[in-house]
């Protein structure tokens, strides 16, 4: 075990004993940060999402800022604006909450369209555009957006080209009634955590390297064409299933390829393997199609949902 992945595995622990019964939700922001992405996560109230991502930034020390997404929010309030100095008779541009390593995004559905722009920008080009200059983000950067799936009055539909610039659409749900009861004992300080010990510090290059090394996780031609097909399955799926015809409007983009080819790799690097199997895209393959394949009407009309879709496609499309 490399020291580096030593530490991320040690982060990754802590980080389960003090956010009890989200076990995937860490593991997958976990993935998210060493894949270079971004993530969409929903989930009722209460689920230890904030919660989740401030524990994360504050164990590598990386700058974090969260952001709450409301009807009257402005782009300037995410990017930043440049000020006005009368004593120097100049503009100077003032960085707004999204100049930050970790961030944020509560409840973005809850915000209209040109705020949804400015955000899609940082996402997609790691970069903020304010008054014909840009200004660059930090090289280690993540959006963590949430979204609550029982409330829709006064929210807007995310746009279809912003989902696909999440790495991940992540679902949460409420934990089992032992779980329940560890939280009730670690919120009263009864307990203090399966894994009591602080991990080895985690710094910001420390996430880089991991970055490099999970990245380099060898993948064979085999198992880089069934990933490949997968995505094709997800484009015609009435080839593999007749029941289907009709019902994907619009199947994964090649952006689904590169993020289950990243996150397929992290996910076998944190397990310490030096390959890829087909295990390791299947314990991410959810989250990284469900949000970008777009169901027809029909399809919805009779609740099929993409991960209905995604399920059946992976009983039917042949292992290598």
């Amino acid at each position: 075990m490399s020291e580096t992945r030593e530490k991320i595995i040690g982060l990754q622990k802590f980080m389960n004993s003090k956010i009890l019964g989200q076990e995937d939700l860490v593991d997958k922001l976990i993935i998210t940060l060493l894949a270079d992405g971004n993530a969409l996560v929903e989930g009722a109230p209460g689920l230890a999402k904030t919660k989740a991502i401030k524990t994360l930034a504050s164990l590598i020390k990386a700058d974090y800022n969260r952001i709450q997404f409301t009807p009257d929010l402005l782009p300037s309030d995410i990017t930043g604006s440049e000020i006005y100095l009368s004593g120097e008779g100049k503009f100077e541009f003032r960085k707004g909450p999204i100049f930050a390593n970790l961030v944020l995004a509560d409840e973005i559905n809850r915000a209209p369209a040109k705020v949804q722009s400015a955000l899609l920008e940082a996402m997609a080009e790691r970069q903020v555009s304010v008054g014909g200059k840009r200004y660059q983000l930090p090289k280690l950067f993540m959006v963590m957006a949430t979204q609550n799936p029982i409330e829709h009055e006064g929210t807007y539909n995310l746009p279809e080209a912003q989902l696909d610039r999440f790495l991940m659409y992540i679902k949460i749900n409420q934990p089992d009634a032992e779980t329940e009861k560890k939280i009730l004992k670690l919120i009263r300080g009864e307990i203090s955590g399966e894994n009591e010990t602080l991990p080895a510090e985690v710094s910001v290059d420390d996430i880089l390297s991991a970055r490099n090394e999970a990245i380099n996780v060898h993948m064979s031609e085999k198992v880089e064409e069934y990933l490949v097909q997968l995505i094709m399955a997800t484009r015609n799926p009435e080839k593999y299933n007749a029941a289907f015809k009709g019902y994907v409007a619009y199947g994964a983009s090649p952006r689904a390829t590169i993020a289950l080819d990243r996150c397929s790799k992290v996910h076998a690097w944190l397990k310490g393997k030096s390959f890829v199997a087909p295990e390791d895209i299947h314990a991410v393959v959810y989250e990284v199609l469900r949000h970008r394949i777009i169901l027809s009407f029909e399809a919805q009309a009779e609740g099929l949902t993409s991960d209905d879709v995604i399920a059946s496609l992976l009983k039917l499309v042949p292992l290598p």
